[in-house]
């Protein structure tokens, strides 16, 4: 476990006359802030009176925040929480956890680090830098361990999968 705080999203607007926020979720779904009792805003916690999610964001009444004037001074911050007794489902990893991770092919040999993980439709993409950048994605035919505790990931590559780009 690296990082307490994770980023989770962004206050996008307000809603209402009540001073909701409304967060675009950095997460699978919006449903994984509604776990929260409190979220953080640069840095200050903010104790989360209501949440419910709307369409593809949560709407959330923060304690403090009574006006759609003050949650209006809220927009553009980033949503952080706190990981510390957040259960994710057996072989779910947190983004942040990955990047950084060594990327070693079949063999253990070590060819990059994850840089970037991109959320796809049908699958996140690992983007790996080394002498080349690879995209591969996140599936069962391309990712044979995860092992964020040791630092790697150990990845099935085939051609097409490097760039040319450094």
């Amino acid at each position: 476990m690296d990082k307490r705080f994770l980023e989770a999203g962004e206050v996008v607007g307000t809603h209402g006359i009540q001073g909701e926020v409304k967060i675009l979720p950095w997460a699978d779904g919006p449903e994984f802030l509604l776990g929260f009792k409190t979220l953080y805003l640069n840095g200050k916690p903010y104790a989360v009176r209501s949440s419910r999610v709307h369409k593809t964001c949560v709407l959330a009444r923060l304690e403090g925040v009574d006006t759609p004037e003050q949650a209006t001074l809220l927009r553009k911050q980033v949503v952080t929480v706190d990981r510390t007794g957040v259960k994710l489902p057996d072989g779910a990893v947190f983004i942040a956890d990955l990047i950084g991770c060594r990327a070693l092919d079949d063999d253990g040999n070590e060819f990059g680090k994850i840089t970037d993980v991109l959320t796809m439709p049908s699958s996140d993409v690992y983007v790996v830098k080394g002498e080349k950048t690879y995209m591969i994605p996140a599936v069962k035919a391309f990712v044979r361990e995860v092992n964020v505790a040791e630092g790697f990931v150990r990845l099935h590559l085939i051609e097409g999968m490097a760039t040319d780009e450094n």
